[in-house]
């Protein structure tokens, strides 16, 4: 039970690792601040840049496994030298920055260790790949960058899980067996709206010999079965789940549709970014998400309840890792462990 965790809530920069004891997984996300495609891009010049912290919980705990997700910024060319500093950092923690070293002058540090093939010392093998919790049963199109690495030493191999869900899958249940219009009790003449590039995709998908093989992605509308609207007096009952008008479409913000995966939730610098967490509600109107069916959309539990003011919750679910990828992830790792 979570009531039964060790919680120290405090500077992560002032904790003392020398009280932990054997660790099997690390795992976490640095604030993605610095990296977002929406933030001000400042990477390891941000005060808010965490990887250095991250990287001396590895040196201090040694982990079996390291499990890290960001942003896709981080993947951008340019953060592409300081990205390959946190990787060689995580293979090879023990060679830590000097005093007075900058960071530059320590990934060339690193690159020098790291082709010399030293075997003895604390060493990690390490993997990224760019994911899209959609393809994992999420019900939201978010694209994150996850880290893994391995202790050397253990001699196990790791690969990344395969994709669940895809948006083939969805398009034949929407668009070529209508299966999903017929399972939400809505008209089939809902499956004539589309644009050209999902009508190449049925078009294509109806010439195949057998459907796809993976479930289809799943929707603002999937996730919301049993959810009444937020202006419905039954949503009473319903921790966290208020209604909040007036949002207003501009270019590049025109909010998430309900047939679709809701796009990338946000936590935003100021308040909650209106795009990203707007809905095109099935008359035509918008309006904003509320906190439970944010919090749907991320896969947390109806139970699990958010505190604060709406801007707050929002904030922390825009922060947040969609539960059912953070599980997926976790599994596979403890998977590869499982023999250790």
């Amino acid at each position: 039970m979570v009531s039964d965790w060790r919680l120290h809530e405090m500077d992560v920069r002032k904790f003392d690792y020398s009280e932990v004891g054997q660790v099997d997984l690390l795992s976490g996300g640095p604030p993605c601040q610095p990296f977002s495609l929406g933030g001000r891009h400042r990477g390891n010049s941000d005060h808010r840049d965490m990887f250095p912290e991250a990287i001396r919980a590895v040196r201090e705990t040694q982990p079996k496994a390291i499990l890290i997700e960001n942003v896709k910024g981080l993947l951008r060319q340019s953060f592409a030298d300081y990205f390959e500093s946190i990787i060689l950092q995580l293979t090879h923690p023990e060679v830590s920055r000097r005093d007075g070293e900058d960071w530059r002058a320590h990934l060339a540090r690193l690159e020098k260790h790291h082709t010399k093939g030293t075997t003895t010392g604390l060493r990690y093998n390490v993997v990224y790949r760019l994911v899209n919790a959609a393809d994992y049963g999420v019900a939201q199109r978010r694209e994150r960058v996850v880290i893994v690495g391995i202790r050397s030493d253990l001699g196990i191999e790791f690969t990344f899980p395969e994709p669940t869900h895809s948006q083939d899958a969805l398009v034949w249940d929407q668009f070529v067996t209508h299966r999903y219009w017929d399972k939400h009790k809505l008209p089939r003449k809902r499956s004539q709206i589309l644009n050209s590039r999902v009508q190449n995709m049925a078009n294509r998908l109806k010439g195949e010999l057998f459907p796809p093989t993976t479930e289809p992605w799943r929707t603002v509308r999937d996730a919301f079965v049993g959810l009444p609207h937020p202006s419905d007096p039954s949503a009473d009952g319903y921790f966290n789940h208020n209604f909040y008008g007036g949002a207003r479409a501009y270019p590049g913000h025109t909010g998430s549709v309900s047939d679709q995966p809701a796009k990338t939730l946000k936590a935003g610098d100021h308040g909650v970014p209106g795009g990203e967490n707007m809905l095109v509600d099935d008359d035509g109107s918008l309006r904003y998400f509320s906190v439970r069916e944010s919090a749907r959309l991320q896969g947390f539990p109806d139970s699990y309840a958010f505190s604060g003011s709406w801007t707050t919750a929002m904030k922390q679910l825009g922060n947040a890792v969609p539960v059912r990828l953070a599980e997926t992830m976790a599994s596979k790792i403890h998977q590869s462990l499982s023999g250790v």
